[in-house]
């Protein structure tokens, strides 16, 4: 990239649903469902269970995902379960946990060879 270059300046309607993707990020619950959800699908319930929380907050805190687009839900029978949007949010939410990763002490996780969770291939949309 050029170092003279700058990026153009986004619309207003584009930074305000940025904005909402970070507010959404801003709460520890959601936080811990979408990084339940990077790798597999969950129901309310098994969510429920992964974050230690009643299904129904992890319920109310799926809704406000599913509002911002970044949780989808696929209905199997009477069971409803949940996977993030796309690759992007997928991508987002590793990036802030290891950038978070770094500010703790010694080798962050993910730069270890036996780092507890390793992350699979992305799946193609």
């Amino acid at each position: 990239m050029n170092a003279d270059s700058q990026p153009a300046p986004l619309a207003e309607d584009q930074v305000g649903l940025v904005v909402e993707v970070f507010r959404m990020l801003a709460d520890p619950t959601r936080v811990q469902v979408l990084w339940a959800l990077v790798d597999r699908e969950l129901s309310v319930n098994d969510l429920a269970g992964q974050v230690g929380k009643p299904a129904p907050s992890v319920s109310q805190h799926l809704a406000k995902l599913r509002m911002a687009r970044l949780v989808r839900p696929r209905r199997a029978g009477t069971t409803i379960y949940y996977s993030l949007e796309n690759e992007h949010v997928r991508q987002l939410v590793v990036d802030a946990v290891h950038n978070a990763e770094h500010a703790g002490p010694g080798i962050p996780p993910h730069h270890r060879t036996d780092a507890v969770r390793e992350l699979p291939p992305a799946v193609a949309e």
